[in-house]
């Protein structure tokens, strides 16, 4: 992979049109990633959402949250979700996706007004709830993508789309696959 490099803030901002025209009630599951380790990334073709682990296989329970009293697994970050089109544009390129360390990148419109908290979308066999917990962008989100990115997803704009994504939690386990259809019930 060559190196890319970062998009400067004006050619970000420049993508915001195409990132608005996603679609907000029926979508496409592009993209499962699977973290089994810290900084390790596994593309799957299909994965399995389950109440109890999140993504099978996933790290998600076994690393914990600094956000708990006791440091467990927080309940309602089991999945992060995010917006393809804003990674396409952040990433550049596909295979650099992963490196957001998101599970489910769907083309389907994550903003605020789209998909508060209470949210449910169906996707393959199993539906997800989107949580109330904020997914924001940090050091490695900017270390990968630039600082500009982060700026960009961390703007009032880029808040209200969440371009960085949402968090959520497995309400109906089952079987998902890429090209899955995303349907906000």
């Amino acid at each position: 992979m060559a190196e890319v490099k970062h998009l400067a803030l004006e050619a970000l901002t420049a993508g915001l049109d195409d990132i608005r025209q996603s679609p907000k009630a029926t979508g496409v599951l592009e993209l499962i990633v699977r973290r089994p380790q810290t900084e390790t990334r596994e593309v799957l073709d299909v994965g399995e959402l389950d109440i109890a682990e999140g993504l099978v296989g996933d790290n998600w329970k076994r690393r914990g949250s600094s956000q708990t009293a006791d440091g467990s697994a927080h309940p309602d970050m089991q999945l992060t979700v995010t917006n393809a089109r804003s990674m396409a544009l952040v990433a550049q390129e596909k295979q650099r996706w992963p490196l957001a360390g998101d599970q489910l990148y769907i083309d389907f419109d994550l903003s605020v007004d789209n998909v508060p908290p209470g949210t449910r979308l169906s996707l393959g066999a199993a539906v997800i709830q989107i949580t109330e917990p904020p997914h924001t962008g940090c050091k490695k989100f900017a270390a990968r993508f630039g600082l500009e990115a982060l700026k960009f997803i961390s703007s009032p704009v880029g808040k209200q789309l969440q371009l960085r994504g949402v968090n959520a939690k497995v309400i109906r386990p089952g079987a998902i696959r890429v090209g899955d259809i995303v349907k906000k019930l």
